[in-house]
C-alpha cells in the first residue's frame, strides 16, 4: 500500500517510547523544545482492542477509552503528523486490528521488540491463549513471528511501520536479524545498543549499532546513549556519529529534562516542570502519571521542600500548589468547566430540536438502593408486557461524545419513553427509561416503598420451587 504520510526518519531527533512517561503532555513538551518525532508509551494490543475511539470536544482530543472509562491513549491535532503509536504484540492479525483502530490519528505505527521488562515480555498474561506469548524483547528469539507481524502491518495500513529492537549476543546475529526485518518493507528500525539482559549502567554498544547502520539501506535510529553520551544537546550529534545512524532516539535524558531537544541549551528545570504542568491541566492528565513524571525530573531534588510536597500530593491541585501554580489551576479549571457547560447546553438544545415529539419524557434516574435485591424496573416492565400480551420492551441507547454519558429510549406498545437525565452506563440509562414507562402507565416499578408486589412474590415462589426440586433430587 502507498504510504501517505510525510513522516521521514532521517536526520531526526526523536522522543523514545517510555512507559508512564510518554503520555500526551510529555510528547507535546518535547515537540515544543525541538523534537522532530515523538513515540507514545508502549501499549498492549489486547488492552487497545477493548477501547472505543471517542472525540473529546471539551479537550479537543481523540481518546481511546477502555470499558472501565479509563483513557488508555489520548492524542490531539498538534501531534497528529509527528506521533508514532507504539504497541507490544505477539500476533500479526491482532497488531493489524490495533493499527487500523488508531491509524487515522497518528503518523506511524511501531512494534516494540526491545523492552526487556516483564510488562512487555509477559503482557500475554492478559491473554492465556498459547500463541499470545513472546512479546517485547522475547520476540527477538522468534524471527518468523517478527516477519509475520511486520509484513502484515506494512501490507495492511497506509502509515509507515517501524520497529524497535535490542541487540543480540553477537554482531553477526544482530545484522542478520535486521536484514531480515528490512525485507518486510518497514520504514525504519530503532536499535537500542544493549542486550536484553543489560541495563542502563552497562555501556551502550555503539559498534553494533554502527554495523547495523552500514548493513541496511533503511534509516537506523540509534537508542541507548543517555548514560554514556547524551548530557546536553550537542551530544546528540556525537552519539549519531559514533553509531553512523540516520537519527537518534532519546529516552532517559529527555525524561529528566525534555528541553534536551533545544538547540539553544537547557531551560531551567523549574520552568520546564511548570510548562509540563500546563499541558497536564490542558489535557486533563491523571495526577498519578503527572506525579511520576515530575519525580523523574526532580531526581536528586526529591528531598527538598518542593520534592516532599510533590511526594505527598494526592491530586493535580496539590501538585500545582507544590509548584506555585494554584492560581493557574483555578483559572484553567474554570475555563474548562465553562466550556463543558456551554457544550452541554448546545448538545441539549440539539437534542430538544431533534427530539421525536411522540416520546414521553421525565427527569428520573435509577437508584438501585431503592429496590429489593434482584428486582429492577426493567424486570417489572418486562413482566407487565408479558401479562398484557405486548411485545417485549425494545431499548435504543446512544452515547453522547461530549461526556460519554448514555440515554435510552424504550418502546412499549408502539409508544416511546425516555428520561431527560443522562446516565453513566448503558444499563442505568435503560433502567431510567423503564421507570418513565412504568410511571406513565401507573404500573408498580418494584421499589421498596411500594411493598411486596407480584414480581417479588413470583421470585420467591421460583426460589422455593428450586429449593424443593433440589431437596427431592
Amino acid at each position: 500500500m502507498t504510504v501517505n504520510s510525510p513522516l521521514c526518519f532521517r536526520g531526526k531527533k526523536i522522543l523514545a517510547p517510555m512507559v508512564r512517561v510518554g503520555t500526551l503532555p510529555m510528547r507535546l513538551l518535547a515537540l515544543d523544545y525541538g523534537a522532530d518525532i515523538v513515540y507514545c508509551e508502549e501499549l498492549i494490543d489486547i488492552k487497545m482492542l477493548q477501547c472505543k475511539r471517542v472525540v473529546n470536544e471539551v479537550l479537543e482530543t481523540v481518546d481511546f477509552v477502555a470499558p472501565n472509562e479509563r483513557v488508555v491513549f489520548r492524542t490531539c491535532e498538534r501531534e497528529r503528523h509527528r506521533v508514532v503509536f507504539q504497541m507490544v504484540s505477539a500476533d500479526a492479525e491482532r497488531a493489524l486490528a490495533v493499527a487500523k483502530l488508531v491509524e487515522s490519528d497518528v503518523a506511524g505505527i511501531d512494534i516494540n521488540m526491545g523492552c526487556p521488562k516483564e510488562y512487555s515480555t509477559k503482557a500475554s498474561r492478559l491473554d492465556t491463549r498459547p500463541w499470545s506469548s513472546s512479546m517485547g524483547a522475547a520476540l527477538l528469539s522468534d524471527p518468523d513471528k517478527i516477519e509475520s507481524i511486520l509484513t502484515t502491518l506494512v501490507k495492511g495500513i497506509c502509515k509507515p511501520v517501524t520497529c524497535k529492537i535490542r541487540i543480540l549476543p553477537s554482531i553477526e546475529d544482530t545484522v542478520n536479524l535486521v536484514k531480515r526485518i528490512e525485507k518486510t518493507g518497514i520504514a525504519a528500525i530503532a536499535v537500542h545498543g544493549r542486550k536484553k539482559e543489560e541495563r542502563p549502567q552497562h555501556p551502550v554498544h555503539c559498534d553494533v549499532i554502527k554495523a547495523v547502520s552500514e548493513a541496511v539501506s533503511i534509516p537506523v535510529i540509534a537508542n541507548g546513549g543517555s548514560h554514556d553520551f547524551i548530557k546536553e544537546y550537542t551530544d546528540i550529534e556525537t552519539f549519531q556519529k559514533a553509531t553512523a545512524a540516520s537519527s537518534v532516539m532519546i529516552a532517559r535524558a529527555a525524561m529528566w529534562n525534555p528541553s534536551i531537544f533545544r538547540k539553544e541549551g537547557f531551560f531551567p528545570l523549574k520552568e520546564v516542570m511548570q510548562n509540563y504542568i500546563k499541558y497536564v491541566l490542558r489535557y486533563d492528565n491523571h495526577y498519578t502519571n503527572t506525579k511520576y513524571c515530575l519525580c523523574q525530573m526532580l531526581r536528586e531534588q526529591l528531598e527538598t521542600t518542593q520534592g516532599k510536597k510533590l511526594h505527598a500530593a494526592q491530586s493535580t491541585q496539590e501538585i500545582c500548589e507544590a509548584f506555585e501554580m494554584a492560581d493557574f489551576y483555578e483559572e484553567t479549571t474554570a475555563i474548562f468547566e465553562a466550556k463543558k457547560t456551554s457544550l452541554e447546553t448546545e448538545s441539549q438544545d440539539e437534542d430538544d430540536q431533534m427530539e421525536d415529539p411522540g416520546v414521553i419524557k421525565m427527569a428520573v434516574r435509577f437508584d438501585k438502593r431503592e429496590y429489593p435485591p434482584q428486582i429492577t424496573p426493567k424486570m417489572c416492565l418486562l413482566e407487565w408486557c408479558r401479562k398484557e400480551k405486548h411485545p417485549q420492551p425494545a431499548y435504543e441507547t446512544v452515547q453522547r461524545p461530549l461526556d460519554r454519558l448514555f440515554c435510552s429510549v424504550v418502546t412499549v406498545a408502539e409508544q416511546k419513553y425516555r428520561s431527560t437525565l443522562w446516565d453513566k452506563s448503558k444499563k442505568l440509562a435503560e433502567q431510567s427509561a423503564a421507570i418513565v414507562c412504568l410511571r406513565t402507565l401507573g404500573v408498580p416499578e418494584g421499589k421498596l416503598c411500594e411493598g411486596e408486589n407480584q414480581l417479588i412474590n413470583k421470585r420467591k415462589r421460583e426460589a422455593q420451587e428450586r429449593l424443593n426440586n433440589r431437596d427431592h433430587g
